[in-house]
């Protein structure tokens, strides 16, 4: 009986093997696309910083930087020779005009006779008072450009061209003592009365702002003493 048995597990299997070369091949699987899920990281609430770059700063031309004082010691300094004291600036006192608003000079020099121009100058001078002031004296004289020598005061009237205002071009021979001096300082002050005389305005004596030069004319060239 076991004979018969394996006898037919033979039967089969031999059939299998016969069978199983004729059974089609399983058709190939064609290759599909598959979804392909990529993970895409979540933002962070983790601020980015960025990367600081430093440019240097511009040079200022012109520019100086402080420079630090340094600290003041007590330490005496070891010298022979003491410091002088410092004397301060003294300011250079102004011409008083009382009872004037201006005094002007249109030249700072002019020459001696009348030879040499300019030969004259105009000094000017506007009153405070100009309803009660009647005469302005202009008052001139020589001084000495390398001594203390003066001559003596002239007194000259001022012509009056309205609003207060007087002017007189003096010239040289109008001062006293013109014979004695070449060349000189002329110091002058101006002074101004009522009718009656009675004074309203005197300005300080003006000093070393007119000069007079001397004049060396120029010979002027005639016929006996120009050659061919």
């Amino acid at each position: 009986m076991k004979k018969i048995q394996f006898f037919l597990l033979l039967v089969l299997l031999s059939v299998s093997c016969s069978l199983g070369q004729f059974v089609p091949a399983a058709p190939t699987a064609t290759a599909t696309l598959t979804n392909t899920v990529t993970f895409t990281p979540l933002p962070t609430a983790t601020p980015v910083t960025p990367t600081l770059t430093f440019t240097p700063s511009p040079t200022l031309i012109g520019f100086k930087t402080a420079t630090p004082t340094p600290s003041i010691t007590d330490t005496p300094l070891a010298s022979d020779t003491p410091t002088p004291p410092v004397t301060p600036d003294t300011a250079t006192p102004t011409v008083q005009m009382k009872g004037f608003l201006f005094v002007t000079v249109s030249l700072p020099e002019f020459y001696k006779g009348t030879k040499c121009e300019p030969s004259k100058v105009k000094i000017t001078a506007q009153v405070l008072d100009r309803d009660n002031v009647k005469y302005v004296l202009l008052f001139a004289r020589f001084k000495s450009l390398t001594s203390q020598r003066t001559g003596k005061w002239t007194n000259i009237p001022m012509e009056t061209i309205g609003a207060g205002t007087y002017l007189h071009d003096l010239s040289s021979d109008e001062i006293l003592e013109d014979a004695f001096f070449q060349s000189a300082w002329v110091e002058f002050q101006i002074v101004a009365t009522s009718q009656s005389g009675r004074e309203l305005g005197r300005t300080d004596i003006f000093k070393e702002k007119l000069k007079m030069l001397e004049c060396v004319p120029t010979p002027t060239p005639t016929s006996a003493n120009v050659r061919p």
